[in-house]
């Protein structure tokens, strides 16, 4: 088959091609065209397929980790949404949680009513009424429904949210409102709360129906221009698309629920940081994806992904209800800007130079010190071996920027400035990695750190000491590693339904227990559905359940997996111990006396597809070749805490060979990236291509004091 992967990120578009019969593996970068991403993408996947010497015909798939969706949320710049709710649940978007981000400030602005998702005037309701067992308490008045929705279309709202009470007990009332807008407006976007998340939470759900309106139209769009645009290359197959449970879409689907796009583009950093440890023999890792404009960090133990917490997934502000694994973001990136604040302190990020103008080092304009800046200062970016030396570096401009902004200001040389600008972006990410890990209950020295994007490599080496971990591994192709794991991943679906079932009830009551499995099987026969909309075969579909658990009396929930088959004692006892396990690994508590009840149930339904088979480079000695060394030259590193000129060696990556070793002080560049190896620490050729840089306290002290 032969593939192709693509990855929207904030200053370049990253991809990757793959033939599998043929074993060819090609990479490219281009710069990202934010104002609409569809061109870069397309412009990246022509100059792919010539390099490949093939015609976009030949295709077989194409999948795509965006972060159209998300941008959009941050930046509110979505779709005039309008509303219809039940009376008296207007301000439910606008009350939230009762939560303030600052909780003892007299003074803030609450960034879900500074920036609402839906205008108050164009939020209206309907006197009807369902009751929290399903049943009907006052009936909808279609008439009036009418006349709400002839309002909406009259204040030129661009789509409309649908989010009754309890319609995920009973839809009946929705679908009647959903039928009345595609009459009377079918113009409108239509986000029904019982299609996109049927689950209880009144302003969580309200608030992911909202955000899947603002985004949709734009999504929707950008989704079906995208998709036309590969048409008219002649590419049969279509586009898929990376959702935040780690699976793809379809375009159809993409578009009907645009919130399952919202992270598209951090987890597939992740999806490919767990393929590139597997293949390396680490099951435990820790991803570190540093881009132009933030760092994505994600844990998995033993190959598997972990979602967050229903409750913990937001999107800037915004409460999004959806299934997400857990990625941590951060603004520090090659691209963030150091600065001196008004209080005289020295920063760097979160704002960054994105792809234009970028940093002040790739002459288009820009004049702001960044991070790449910082590493160029450094001597670590060569121009001759940047990029394959096809964009040109100016390290005079990066120089420029630093000393005028951050050096003669703080009374600094440029090189102290440079590696001030670098200390404090590891100091960000060592700290957010701890997060995701210590303060989660993970020992990082039992994990390897994958290095990916294009500034992993660059800071990995000084961030695996301070966090503790096992080593560094930087995957073959680390500034494609988010496009490669597209390549890896499955076509995914989760369909949920709330339960409100105590295992106790279950336990006494067969009735309860099939009432149980046939929610299960309306689930499943919804993921069916979908597959076959999608032209998936049956027999390439697995199918798992899920239960999001708590104990009687508590106000969260964990997901646990469940064996899927017929609900029985044994199959109650066995999710039940499954669920203490998990509360006990959380929160370091388990309470078997007490009952537990399924909160909601869950059906993932992943759509196999076909994986990516790792290659294997040829064998050499401990020596690398003479032809990978391409230049000795000096280069700066913190000696004593101090910055300290090094003679440095710079190799060719794509020349190394398995086996073969590196001593640091030494840079390993290739296109999509380039890899430190500082003094004190060496670097390792695995059969697979793989670096695994490895650090020792006591060579690395040496080092530090010259010997």
């Amino acid at each position: 088959m032969k593939r192709i992967g693509v990855d929207v990120g904030g200053t370049f578009t990253d991809l990757i091609y793959v033939d599998d019969q043929k074993g060819t593996v090609l990479v490219h970068k281009t710069p990202s065209t934010p104002a609409d991403p569809s061109i870069a993408t397309v412009d990246g996947i022509r100059t792919l397929c010539e390099m490949a010497k093939i015609k976009p015909s030949e295709l077989d798939q194409v999948f795509h980790g965006t972060t159209v969706a998300t941008n959009i949320v941050i930046e509110h710049n979505g779709a005039n949404v309008g509303m219809i709710t039940t009376k008296g649940y207007r301000d439910i978007i606008h009350i939230a949680r009762h939560k303030k981000p600052m909780n003892f400030s007299l003074w803030q602005n609450l960034p879900w009513q500074a920036y609402p998702i839906a205008r108050r005037r164009n939020r209206l309701t309907v006197n009807e009424r369902i009751l929290a067992d399903g049943s009907v308490q006052i009936p909808l008045d279609e008439r009036e429904v009418r006349a709400q929705v002839r309002k909406l279309k009259k204040a030129n709202v661009d789509s409309v949210a649908v989010c009754l009470l309890f319609s995920f007990k009973n839809p009946k009332h929705e679908k009647m409102v959903a039928k009345i807008v595609r009459e009377e407006f079918p113009q409108a976007y239509l986000s029904v709360s019982s299609e996109v998340i049927p689950q209880y939470r009144e302003y969580e759900r309200f608030s992911t129906v909202a955000l899947n309106a603002f985004v949709g139209p734009k999504v929707s769009a950008y989704v079906k221009r995208f998709d036309s645009e590969l048409r008219k290359m002649g590419v049969k197959t279509g586009i898929h698309l990376m959702t935040s449970a780690a699976g793809v879409a379809t375009p159809e689907a993409a578009s009907d629920k645009p919130v399952n796009l919202l992270m598209s583009g951090p987890i597939a950093g992740v999806v490919g940081g767990i393929w590139a440890g597997a293949i390396a023999g680490e099951p435990n890792v820790i991803t570190l994806d540093v881009g132009g404009t933030s760092a994505d960090i994600g844990l998995a133990q033993s190959g598997k992904l972990r979602m967050k917490h229903l409750l913990d997934t937001k999107v800037g502000p915004y409460q999004a209800m959806i299934p997400m694994v857990d990625v941590d973001t951060i603004g520090a990136g090659g691209g963030s800007i150091a600065y001196i604040d008004s209080g005289g302190i020295f920063r760097v990020g979160p704002r960054s130079a994105g792809a234009m103008p970028g940093p002040a080092a790739y002459g288009q304009g820009g004049t702001e010190p960044t991070a790449t800046d910082a590493i160029v200062a450094l001597g670590w970016l060569r121009p001759e071996l940047f990029l394959g030396g096809k964009k040109d570096l100016r390290v005079d401009l990066a120089k420029k920027a630093i000393d005028t902004k951050i050096a003669k200001p703080l009374k600094l040389s440029t090189q102290e400035a440079a590696l001030g600008i670098y200390k404090v972006l590891v100091h960000s990410m060592v700290d957010a990695i701890e997060q995701s890990s210590v303060r989660k209950g993970f020992d990082p020295r039992e994990f390897a750190l994958i290095a990916e994007g294009g500034g992993g490599p660059l800071f990995s080496s000084a961030i695996a000491p301070e966090v503790g971990v096992k080593h560094v591994l930087v995957p073959n192709y680390p500034g494609i590693t988010a496009a490669l794991g597209l390549l890896t991943t499955d076509m995914v679906y989760e369909y949920t339904q709330t339960s409100y079932v105590m295992c106790s009830a279950l336990s006494a009551s067969a009735k309860e227990r099939a009432a149980l499995e046939k929610q299960f099987a309306v689930l499943e026969a919804q993921a069916l559905k979908q597959f076959a909309k999608d032209k998936i075969d049956s027999k390439r579909v697995k199918i798992e359940w899920i239960v999001d658990a708590r104990y009687e009396g508590q106000g969260y929930e964990l997901r646990v997996d469940a064996k899927k088959g017929k609900v029985t004692e044994a199959w109650i006892r066995s999710v039940k111990e499954a669920f203490h396990d998990i509360h006990e690994r959380e929160f370091s508590r388990r309470f078997e006396e007490a009952d537990v009840q399924f909160a909601n149930i869950r059906v993932r339904a992943i759509g196999q597809m076909p994986g990516l088979k790792p290659k294997t480079i040829k064998k050499g000695t401990a020596t690398p070749p003479k032809g990978a060394l391409k230049l000795t030259a000096d280069a700066w590193f913190e000696k004593n805490g101090k910055p300290a000129k090094f003679t440095t060696r710079f190799y060719e990556r794509t020349e190394l060979l398995a086996g073969n070793r590196i001593a640091g002080p030494a840079i390993i560049t290739q296109f999509d990236s380039t890899s430190v190896v500082p003094p004190g620490y060496s670097a390792e050729v695995d059969r697979h291509g793989n670096l695994i840089i490895k650090y020792s306290a006591a060579v690395a002290k040496a080092a530090q004091s010259g010997h």
